[in-house]
């Protein structure tokens, strides 16, 4: 994929709000490009910061015209929709956004490198059409690998999709390296790969290549550092992406887990049946059932919770916080609102003390 100098706007048309635009905010948020705006006619005057805080000063423009003079090399495309479809309504703003000039980066299911439109306008110009989501030509199944001496694999799970796993799993990495730990971040979802620069995006990896595909993610993963930390995907409950998380669980054999919540949330992100509702689990079986599921393959241990507090105000953060340390025994904080180094510093002891670190062999 390109690493050119890259800068950025960022296209969420009437969508750049919390969860429909994670994209978006996550490529603002963490990514190393410059962002010049967003685009969304219905929210033009707005700010990210207004979403972010202070210190991420985007603006939400009306049009791609007039972010042109600004001098943008790339269009991404800020969305990541149920089902990681194109908008057909976007497909005039795409093409503007071929034709001046600027390469497309995209993390949907719909390819744009594969679109025969885009393709023969980019030819004309020669620009770059990127899909994050395409899999890696290597398909392979799991051998078992172990883990290198020295490493400490940890993955975010959660008991939802779109809470934050990512977001976490970045906090921890900072906080790790403010520590002076030698560490890395190993990107499973497209965002993440846009952020970082490598990485796969899991859910699109054919059912029988996604531990094989996670034990090789791993071992780059602890070449570049030794507290590997692994974006999760999905929840293991989830109706519609529970797959995904399994394969991360049982590919990457995390020495140790951490599990994201957002207190608030009553059922999964899951409307498309009126009637139907899928209710949350409690957080104690739900660590249970992580560490069973995981223990199928390889032992692992939940052993700290990362709360998203994004809707209860501070005081209210900070009573759920102290109140979900109680009641499940662990280190527990927001590192997205608070900062992850009290959490790190939390939890590396707890890591550090596991049985199975650094064992030559694994047994269930």
């Amino acid at each position: 994929m390109s690493r050119r100098p890259r800068r950025l706007v960022i296209l969420a048309e009437g969508e750049f709000r919390p969860h429909a635009a994670k994209t978006a905010l996550g490529v603002i948020r963490y990514g190393p490009d410059p962002v010049l705006a967003v685009i969304d006619s219905t929210r033009a005057g707005a700010n990210a910061r207004d979403l972010l805080g202070p210190a991420f000063d985007v603006p939400v423009v009306a049009t791609l015209d007039e972010v042109l003079p600004l001098g943008p090399t790339a269009l991404l495309i800020g969305i990541a929709p149920t089902g990681g479809r194109l908008p057909s309504t976007w497909r005039a703003i795409i093409l503007r956004a071929i034709r001046a000039g600027l390469d497309v980066h995209s993390g949907l299911h719909t390819f744009v490198s594969e679109d025969p439109e885009f393709v023969a306008a980019a030819a004309e110009v020669g620009v770059e059409l990127i899909d994050y989501r395409k899999p890696p030509e290597r398909m392979e199944t799991s051998v078992g690998r172990l883990h290198r001496p020295g490493s400490r694999v940890i993955l975010t799970v959660g008991t939802d999709c779109a809470i934050g796993k990512m977001s976490v799993a970045l906090e921890l990495r900072r906080a790790a390296r403010a520590a002076g730990v030698s560490t890395s971040f190993v990107a499973t979802g497209q965002t993440g790969i846009m952020i970082e620069g490598w990485g796969v995006a899991i859910d699109r990896v054919v059912s029988d290549f996604v531990q094989g595909t996670c034990e090789w993610l791993s071992e780059e993963g602890e070449a570049r550092g030794d507290w590997v930390f692994v974006e999760g995907q999905g929840s293991l409950d989830h109706p519609a992406y529970s797959s995904v998380t399994l394969g991360l669980i049982h590919g990457f054999t995390p020495h140790a887990m951490v599990l994201v919540h957002k207190p608030g949330l009553l059922e999964h992100d899951f409307d498309h049946l009126p009637e139907r509702s899928f209710p949350l689990h409690p957080l104690p079986e739900m660590i249970r059932i992580h560490e069973e599921i995981a223990g199928l393959v390889a032992p692992s241990r939940v052993v700290a919770i990362a709360l998203n507090t994004s809707l209860l105000d501070e005081a209210a953060a900070r009573h759920e916080i102290e109140r979900t340390a109680a009641e499940t025994g662990l280190p527990c904080d927001d590192p997205f609102r608070f900062g992850g180094r009290s959490l790190f510093a939390a939890l590396r002891p707890r890591v550090e003390a596991l049985p199975w670190i650094d064992r030559t062999e694994v047994t269930v």
